[in-house]
């Protein structure tokens, strides 16, 4: 393992992001160095990363955003690590928080687990251990059954990404399987294109673009979805959502 610094980004090709699908992550850190590091150590992993350098900022973009995992350093310009994290709990928002920070004492770490971290990484860490932290919480908060999303007769299993409808198979390219999976750890939740277009394909709308809409039927059709009874639904002028149950 290398820890992380400014002269190495280390690679962990056996810690497999896909087995979430698309992760998207805020990164909260005002060291311009630590930040371009994680940032690209998670890309290469395949996590999809919003970073920003200032407490105010990452609070607006915590509150705004829909986020799996949060990345949260304590001493930041602006508003301070702890009280970013005790307004999102303050709120009810439930999203993965690890408290990254220099400070390690013991008395800080306290504070913060108690306020509704889910971790604490002191600096300095290796960007594998992040990794498999972030994996750890993400799977503490889906519960036990996290590797398997349901919806309606499919189902997708995030360890082995077989899909099925009822008891068939359903072959699924690798991005309509992501958007499907976005689609689905969240059943009655609207995303708009301009979300699936960042959450699934890394970057940010075009409004001139149909790709959302195209992939949406193709994964349709693969799905046989119900036009009657669609288990993909359209909100028009909205986006798409997986109808609850």
């Amino acid at each position: 393992m290398t820890e992380l610094s400014f002269f190495s980004l280390p690679v962990v090709p056996e810690l497999e992001c896909w087995q979430f699908g698309l992760v998207k992550v805020l990164l909260v850190e005002d060291d311009r160095k630590i930040a371009s590091f994680v940032t690209k150590g998670l890309q290469e992993h395949g996590f999809v990363v919003d970073a920003c350098r200032d407490g105010d900022e990452g609070c607006e973009m915590a509150l705004e955003q829909p986020y799996d995992v949060i990345l949260l350093d304590v001493m930041l310009p602006g508003r301070d690590g702890l009280s970013i994290l005790r307004l999102l709990r303050e709120k009810q928002m439930r999203v993965p928080v690890i408290l990254i920070t220099a400070r390690g004492s013991l008395n800080e770490r306290i504070e913060g687990l108690n306020l509704g971290a889910d971790d604490y990484l002191p600096k300095p860490f290796y960007i594998d251990e992040l990794i498999a932290r972030m994996h750890a919480v993400m799977r503490r908060a889906g519960g036990d059954s996290a590797s398997v999303l349901r919806a309606g007769d499919v189902s997708v299993n995030l360890l082995t990404r077989e899909v099925k409808r009822g008891s068939q198979m359903v072959e699924l390219s690798a991005r309509e399987y992501a958007l499907l999976t976005c689609l689905m750890r969240s059943p009655g939740r609207v995303f708009t294109r301009t979300q699936l277009q960042e959450r699934v394909w890394n970057y940010h709308h075009d409004p001139g673009t149909n790709l959302v809409d195209v992939y949406v039927q193709r994964v349709r059709r693969k799905i046989s979805d119900d036009p009657e009874h669609p288990l993909i639904e359209t909100l028009r002028g909205v986006g798409y959502r997986i109808r609850a149950s």
